[in-house]
């Protein structure tokens, strides 16, 4: 892989699903399929949203280490990110990925007590395509 910010954004940015993973309370690894990212900054941090309450937040108020995959089902190829989550629940971050239709979910709005943002860094990722993976690290 040349460029594995081109190749890994190009990927993430056409898919409408993801995958994250998280680390429950008996050290073992579980995977939710989400919506695509809100935002991202490279392909070094991912915004998601989600309820506060969720299983997956306590999961990752717990132990931050995470994972997100993205699978590019046309052409067989994909792309896993490992890294940290953090669970934000401040205004500003609450407000940099809000979008309008966003009260079906959060009623109260950008400050329901139940939403909050999941931003995801990576460190490093692994690469499937054409029946081969490459490690990579992921720059600052």
């Amino acid at each position: 892989m040349r460029d594995a910010e081109k190749t890994v954004g190009n990927i993430v940015d056409k898919q409408s699903v993801s995958f994250v993973g998280s680390i429950d309370a008996n050290g073992f690894p579980n995977m939710k399929a989400m919506l695509q990212p809100r935002r991202r900054e490279g392909i070094r941090t991912f915004y998601f949203t989600t309820n506060t309450s969720s299983m997956r937040v306590a999961q990752y108020r717990n132990n931050h280490h995470a994972c997100i995959y993205f699978y590019d089902k046309r052409f067989f190829r994909g792309v896993m990110l490992i890294g940290t989550m953090e669970v934000l629940t401040d205004r500003a971050s609450r407000e940099l990925i809000w979008q309008e239709g966003d009260t079906m979910y959060y009623p109260s709005g950008v400050t329901d007590p139940d939403y909050c943002v999941l931003r995801f860094t990576a460190v490093s990722g692994r690469y499937y395509s054409n029946f081969k993976s490459e490690d990579f690290k992921v720059k600052e």
